[in-house]
Formats: structure tokens, C-alpha cells, sequence
């Protein structure tokens, strides 16, 4: 359980005033030390931050435990001045801060994964909003590419990408769905490790989360994306899975009031899960002897990790 993170992450972000520096003096308090990075863009600035939390064999202790990279996958967590509080885009950074916030409570309680975690994410109070269909979404001071380049780690055998889902019709569900393993311009086949962990952790059925090509290929290629969630898959070979916050109706991703602490908290327990099994070696994201026979027979589809032809 990791209500009072959640709790605890949200009222750190919902502040006109939050920045990389105060949630690196709340992570602090639970014995880690943050990376962060501000980084300016044509709309403004944000900062980013990077968190690693060893593992009794990770990588950080000179071991060999697997790493999962964790990514809280937003525009802003505020639209400052034009909507007032946390806005429901933010969900994947509060998502990603309470992971953080819990692992380090966990390990200072003396409770140690296997392998490293690293948790990346960036803090924005003031972002800008941009036209979408159905509803609203919310912008970035900083591009795609960027996020790309500050979020997504080497070090990071697989990731798991939180993004706030709402802004659709196509998955009428509140809570949190995960999506296929998206890994080098495939679309494989779910995890059947993931969707274990899901049903434990929720105690219902799991969700999936449909995705299509389209939404894994780069931003910039004027091509309609379901949102951003799947956009670390174009930055690493990595096999990325989307956990995406959802919501019965469509519901704009600068939308107020709209976070659900019960959902983050589902979904960062879920989080959690998978990092133990994954650093331990009993969870994986996809079949490798399948996605070889694939690459064998089709080819490999790294086209759609780029802007493609001109």
C-alpha cells in the first residue's frame, strides 16, 4: 500500500510553486539523492529529475539484476495562468513521485529490490494546452525528442511509461490499463507476467489498452497519436509498456480536480510489483525467442522509430 505517497506526492505537486528542487528535498527525506535538470524551451521551462534506487544486485552495486527504467510521462503538472491547481495530465508525475517516494521508504525500512530502478519524470506548473480530439490536451515547453533524451536511461533494461489516458473514447475504464510490449517498431504480444500483476494488484480483471502504429511512431510526423504514452519506445530499444490512468469518459488532460488517488495508488503499486519481479528475473516483458523468429521472418521495423522518409 502506498495511499500516503500518493497523498504525500500530490499535495507536493499541486503548487504553483513546485519545481525538480523541492521534490529532490522530498525524495531526500527518504534517503535518495535526484538528479535534476532545468531545461528551457520555446513555451517556457521545466525541470527534469532522475532518481535511481539501488538494488541488492543492481547494476548501481556492481551486480547484474536487471533494471527497470520508470517513466512519469506528462506535458505539466499545472497550466498556469489559464487553470489553477494540478491538472489531470499531471497524474503521471505524481504517479512517478510516489514510486520514488516508496521505494526509498521501503528501502530505509529495510526492504531492497534486486535490481535498480530508475524513475524519471519532469515538473511544470505552467504549461501550455493544445487542440486535440475529443477534448483538450495539454502542451510542453519542451519538445518530444527532449523528454526523450532527459527520461529515457541506457542503464534501463525495460520501461514502464505512466501517462494520464483520459482524452479518448476508446477505453471506458477508471483506473489504469497497461498496453502490448511495444519494443524496436513492434506491436508484441501483452505480457502474461504483466497481466498477472495486474489482477493481483487490483484484485479485478486486467485492462489492456489498444493501441495502433500510428501511436508508436515519433511526435512531429503529423500523424494522429492516442497521446504520448508509447513515445519512449521510439528513444530505446528497450521493451516499453504503457501504464496508462484512465477514466470512464473522455476528460481533458488540462482538466482540474480530475485526479483520483486511488487510481495512482493502484497504479503505482502495480509498478512496484513489476520492479520486484523484474530485477529478481520472474517477470518478463516479452518472449525473446518469439521476437527473434519474427525479426527472422519479417524484418526489423526500426523505420518507425524514426520520422520515416521524407
Amino acid at each position: 500500500m502506498c495511499m500516503k505517497q500518493a497523498i504525500w506526492a500530490y499535495d507536493l505537486l499541486d503548487s504553483a510553486r513546485v519545481d525538480g528542487a523541492s521534490v529532490a528535498e522530498a525524495l531526500k527525506a527518504v534517503g535518495l539523492k535526484a538528479n535534476v535538470q532545468r531545461i528551457t524551451g520555446p513555451k517556457g521551462y521545466t525541470d527534469f529529475i532522475k532518481v535511481v534506487v539501488p538494488g541488492e544486485s543492481g547494476k548501481a552495486m556492481g551486480g547484474k539484476a536487471r533494471t527497470l527504467g520508470i517513466v512519469g510521462r506528462l506535458g505539466g503538472v499545472g497550466a498556469r495562468p489559464e487553470r489553477v491547481g494540478l491538472v489531470s495530465d499531471g497524474d503521471g508525475a505524481v504517479t512517478a513521485v510516489t514510486i520514488a517516494l516508496k521505494l526509498g521508504t521501503m528501502k530505509l525500512n529495510g526492504d531492497e529490490l534486486e535490481g535498480d530502478v530508475i524513475i524519471s519524470t519532469h515538473i511544470c506548473p505552467h504549461a501550455p494546452t493544445q487542440p486535440h480530439d475529443p477534448v483538450p490536451f495539454m502542451g510542453s515547453p519542451v519538445d518530444i525528442a527532449t523528454m526523450n533524451k532527459h527520461e529515457i536511461d541506457p542503464q534501463m533494461d525495460a520501461v514502464l511509461s505512466i501517462d494520464t489516458t483520459k482524452g479518448n473514447r476508446i477505453l471506458n475504464h477508471k483506473g489504469f490499463a497497461i498496453s502490448p510490449t511495444v519494443k524496436e517498431g513492434y506491436i508484441l504480444r501483452i505480457s502474461e507476467d504483466l497481466l498477472d500483476i495486474m489482477q493481483w494488484t487490483t484484485g479485478r480483471l486486467p485492462v489492456v489498452l489498444p493501441i495502433t502504429t500510428q501511436d508508436i511512431t515519433p511526435y512531429g510526423n503529423d500523424i494522429y497519436h492516442l497521446n504520448s504514452i508509447l513515445q519512449p519506445a521510439t528513444a530505446t530499444d528497450a521493451p516499453v509498456v504503457g501504464v496508462a490512468i484512465t477514466a470512464e469518459s473522455a476528460v481533458p488532460g488540462c482538466a482540474t480536480g480530475a485526479s483520483h488517488a486511488g487510481d495512482i495508488e493502484c497504479a503505482a503499486r502495480f509498478c512496484i510489483e513489476v520492479a520486484k519481479g523484474f530485477g529478481a528475473g520472474t517477470c518478463s516483458f516479452y518472449n525473446e525467442a518469439e521476437y527473434g523468429r519474427l525479426v527472422r521472418l519479417y524484418g526489423d521495423m526500426k523505420a518507425l522509430q524514426t520520422l520515416g522518409k521524407a
